[in-house]
């Protein structure tokens, strides 16, 4: 599923990520002083961002609770729900 860059600022920010620019913008979700999830998406272009599966991976979604983040049912206590069942957390 395609994410924007807008959608993927929102999410991040929903979420409660850290970001900092460093070419690409990087995104850091830590938990207890721990940095349990990072993340990166690319500054260039607008629309679709390229490599849109590995943002999905690397912030332990599928296809259908990445829909959700986007949409807004899901929030930052059902992320971090589904991080403790993926055993990140």
């Amino acid at each position: 599923m395609p994410i924007t860059a807008r959608e993927f600022d929102r999410v991040i920010g929903k979420f409660g990520f850290e970001t900092r620019e460093a070419g690409d913008l990087l995104a850091f979700l830590t938990v207890a002083g721990k940095r349990v999830v990072r993340t990166k998406r690319s500054r260039r272009g607008r629309g679709d961002l390229p490599q849109h599966h590995r943002i999905r991976q690397q912030l332990h979604l599928n296809e259908d609770q990445l829909r959700d983040a986007i949409a807004c049912p899901l929030d930052r206590q059902g992320y971090l729900q589904i991080l403790r069942n993926k055993g990140i957390l």
